[in-house]
């Protein structure tokens, strides 16, 4: 192997199934949100809060996509600062959204 090659090993399979994961987890509590924002009758707030972890869920889903297909490649391409940034953003608004269904 010359200098310039690079030899990733495991790591992008790590990486895609650590996406998966928290993909996984995302749904989950999306689902969550919704049993808590139906259960005892659905009320306005209740609508807005599922309707949003909806939403925040859809746009998680759709970084971590883009991401596990840009693992795909011999050399992965780095995650970009925009997709970090609509991650955590979808991440703490779905974390958000899924409790104020409590109230």
């Amino acid at each position: 192997m010359t200098a310039g090659e690079r030899d990733p090993g495991l790591q992008p399979e790590r990486t895609r199934l650590a996406w998966r994961r928290t993909t996984l987890s995302c749904t989950v509590a999306a689902l969550l949100a919704g049993k808590q924002a139906l259960h005892g009758g659905a009320t306005g707030a209740g609508i807005l809060a599922l309707a949003l972890s909806v939403l925040a869920w859809l746009g998680f889903l759709w970084v971590a996509n883009r991401r596990v297909q840009a693992m795909s490649g011999a050399r992965p391409r780095p995650l970009e600062a925009a997709g970090a940034v609509t991650a955590a953003a979808c991440t703490i608004a779905l974390a958000v959204f899924a409790a104020a269904t409590l109230f």
